[in-house]
């Protein structure tokens, strides 16, 4: 042992400090190496957009075109803020995260052509870029980034454009080499000295001992992600890690660029599930029923629910062709069903089936009504409604997500289906899932906005909601801001490890990714086959509601919901008549809401309101009421469900929507209204507190509290040339052309088919090292 120990001693220490030198040279040369590639990207992007630039800024109305394009360009992670400073060294359009304090605008010198330096600053370095703008030229080279490639060639400057990248990047790579060098060279050490003490006195039977149980622990192999080992075993343990990491990013950069690539359409998600997940199965668990049974008389009847989720979901179930299992609260729905409680969906062409969960009236009053309505969704709406928390309506809700739970694994065919959970009624449901099928793949989707933890910590059940949500493989929301604040809650009100360079939460030796995924809807939209042309269903709607041809329209569809704005609307189109009386007897605003959660009092209260509004302001521009039908008012409410394809008819037929929402999480109507108008005509107006604000940006984006605002917003949409308006559909259509709801649920089986793989990946290597050790 002495004779082992004079010779291993030393060994290691001339190792450990031949590392100790090496370290630092090598975190030199990978920094210069990462901001002289930074420094060359700057450039080329600075002469890619150059040239328009240089006739934006020349045009007087060309600022927020501007902004729109550097929207676009910050939305590259590594570049942090984007700036434009004209020849008085004045900061123009600058994006909001730009560091106007920290960083001023410079002035370059005569000739000089660009100039860089990296700035410390707290939240890490940054690389700041100056480089000069210069108007088109005549006569100059083209290069093969589209701009002139002699600046002797170019115009006059016009400004200088300004370029920050965020260099955190550099640091996390660095510490990545430096962690290699030295585990290399611990390595290295590690295994000299073990192979001179191993004929000597090393025994093997602690290791043997603790692999044997990491590989025979709950949840296997994979529990080495997320969980500590001893010390004798934590430099392999580590290295293990981040193989498997990289491993991980490799694979999800691959998807990324093959996602893009993609078709995305019915067909598509039909190969996923094949080659992907290999035809395994897939449930969707919602509340609301794609298809309801309604009793009309002797007749039973079909609706079609007025719902974003079922119209984001029942195409994916058509292309999907699994089981949706729903509460049945048709009126009609128990005598259609099968002894299973199953029905066949959609009843002219059958690709799937409902499994209907029946609910008693005491537990759809605790559960829906309750907890998830009066509780959950005032909660996590910003809307200034009082969340109502009641211990008999938490009960009833963990009952009824006990008695889903139960109808999943009765549904399941398979030990480790796909099971895809929606929304906040079923916060409890990924847990108890998991404690019945723990091979299954739980994808919660939370359809509505999450909270900051300041607000979530308002719940006195917020530990078990997050204990639940948490049972959940992939865990998804409309906004990367939701995301975070779901983080931040965990962070704060359990113990979990959040690590948010992997948006992983490690909890209960599993881990649960937390990604964001915009909800869409499909496209090309179904129902459009059943209509006629724009111009026809102008025509049908202005006779349905006994309106001149030449009528302007302007159109709301929303359930009948305190979140949705609606009373923030009819205040603007009463503004917008008190200063722009030329309206007045010109334009009509229809308002179609449908009845929802009638039973609740806030909800009763706020129909009233509406219908008080609407008459009064009504009653206002013509005195006395409308004496015909025919007779003008300023808005039409219509509180009644409407079929689908009739309300396409209304969104092709009216001159602008209106989207007026105080908070939601992304707003399909903006993108129906959008994905309907194949005319290219037709205005949005949209508020910013909607997710979709952040993907149609070619919308007018208003904040509903600001009436004055809204009412100008009304009226440019009313007078905005036809070559705007389709200019500015065409941009939104291809966004929702390319983002469409096929994609978004196919980047979800995506990470789940990764998911899968990576689980039977780790179990054959936990299985492999159990025969071995034995």
């Amino acid at each position: 042992m002495r004779l082992s120990l004079r010779f291993v001693i030393p060994l290691v220490a001339v190792i450990c400090l031949i590392a100790l030198g090496v370290v630092p040279l090598a975190d030199s040369f990978t920094f210069k190496w990462f901001v002289r590639d930074v420094d060359m990207r700057s450039k080329i992007i600075s002469r890619t957009i150059e040239e328009p630039l240089a006739q934006l800024t020349a045009d007087p109305l060309g600022g927020p075109r501007i902004q729109r394009l550097f929207g676009r360009l910050i939305e590259d992670e590594r570049l942090y803020a984007v700036g434009f400073c004209d020849l008085r060294g004045q900061l123009l359009y600058p994006t909001t995260t730009f560091p106007r304090e920290r960083i001023p605008c410079e002035s370059l010198t005569p000739g000089e052509e660009s100039r860089s330096r990296v700035v410390q600053l707290a939240e890490g370095p940054l690389h700041v870029g100056f480089y000069a703008v210069r108007a088109p030229g005549v006569g100059g080279t083209v290069g093969a980034i589209g701009a002139v490639t002699d600046p002797a060639l170019r115009g006059e400057p016009v400004g200088e454009l300004v370029l920050i990248h965020d260099l955190s990047f550099t640091l996390r790579r660095s510490a990545d080499t430096r962690a290699y060098i030295v585990y290399f060279f611990l390595a290295l050490g590690a295994v000299i000295a073990l192979l001179t003490m191993l004929i000597a006195e090393l025994s093997l039977k602690g290791w043997i001992k603790g692999l044997r149980a990491m590989l025979r622990g709950k949840r296997g192999i994979l529990a080495l992600l997320s969980q500590p080992v001893g010390p004798e075993l934590e430099p392999v343990m580590s290295d293990l890690r981040g193989l498997l990491r990289q491993v991980e990013s490799d694979r999800r950069n691959e998807t990324e660029k093959d996602e893009s690539k993609i078709s995305w359409s019915p067909e598509a998600l039909k190969e996923i599930l094949q080659k992907q997940l290999r035809g395994d199965e897939v449930l969707i668990v919602s509340n609301r029923e794609p298809y309801i049974h309604v009793k009309k008389g002797d007749q039973i009847e079909i609706q079609f629910p007025a719902s974003g989720l079922v119209t984001a979901l029942e195409p994916i179930m058509r292309a999907c062709s699994g089981t949706w299992i729903a509460h049945g609260g048709g009126s009609g729905d128990r005598e259609t069903v099968d002894r299973h409680d199953r029905v066949r969906v959609p009843p002219d062409n059958p690709t799937y089936q409902i499994r209907r969960v029946w609910l008693t009236e005491e537990e759809e009053k605790g559960y829906y009504y309750g907890f998830a309505n009066e509780g959950l969704w005032a909660l996590c709406h910003i809307a200034h409604v009082r969340p109502v928390f009641r211990s008999q309506d938490w009960e009833q809700y963990v009952a009824a997500n006990r008695k889903f739970a139960e109808a999943v694994f009765e549904e399941a065919k398979s030990d480790d289906p796909v099971v895809l959970v929606q929304d906040y009624h079923f916060a409890l449901l990924p847990k108890m899932i998991r404690e019945r099928l723990p091979n299954a793949t739980v994808i919660m989707f939370w359809h509505i906005p999450f909270p900051n933890s300041e607000v979530f910590g308002i719940c006195p059940w917020r530990e078990e909601i997050l204990d639940g949500l948490l049972g959940s493989s992939i865990l998804g929301f409309h906004t990367r801001f939701h995301c975070n604040n779901f983080m931040d809650a965990t962070d704060r009100f359990i113990e979990s490890r959040v690590d948010r360079d992997t948006n992983t939460i490690s909890y209960r030796r599993s881990l649960t990714a937390v990604n964001h995924y915009p909800i869409s809807i499909e496209y090309p939209v179904k129902w459009l086959g059943q209509l006629g042309s724009a111009d026809q269903c102008r025509r049908k709607i202005r006779e349905l509601n006994h309106l001149p041809i030449a009528q302007r329209m302007g159109v709301g569809l929303d359930r009948l919901d305190y979140t949705k704005g609606i009373l923030e609307r009819f205040l603007a189109v009463e503004r917008l008549l008190e200063l722009h009386p030329q309206w007045i007897g010109k334009f009509s605003f229809v308002q179609i809401a449908a009845p929802s959660r009638s039973s609740i009092g806030s909800y009763q209260n706020f129909e009233t309101e509406v219908k008080a509004l609407a008459a009064r302001i009504n009653e206002r521009f013509v005195p006395g009421g409308a004496a015909t039908p025919s007779a003008w008012v300023p808005i039409l409410l219509k509180i009644e469900h409407h079929e689908p394809a009739r309300v396409y008819e209304y969104y092709r037929g009216s001159d602008l929507c209106f989207v007026s929402s105080l908070h939601d999480g992304m707003n399909l109507v903006s993108k129906e209204f959008v994905a309907s108008r194949d005319d290219g005509e037709g205005v949005l107006i949209l508020s910013q507190f909607a997710g979709a604000a952040r993907e149609l940006p070619e919308a007018l984006i208003v904040n509903p509290y600001d009436i004055d605002q809204c009412a100008h917003a009304l009226h440019i949409a009313l007078e905005m040339p036809l070559e705007e308006q389709r200019e500015r559909m065409r941009s939104m259509r291809g966004y929702i052309r390319e983002f469409n709801v096929f994609r978004w649920a196919g980047r979800m089986l995506l990470d789940a088919a990764r998911l899968r793989k990576r689980s039977r990946l780790f179990e054959q290597i936990r299985e492999a090292g159990i025969r071995r050790l034995k």
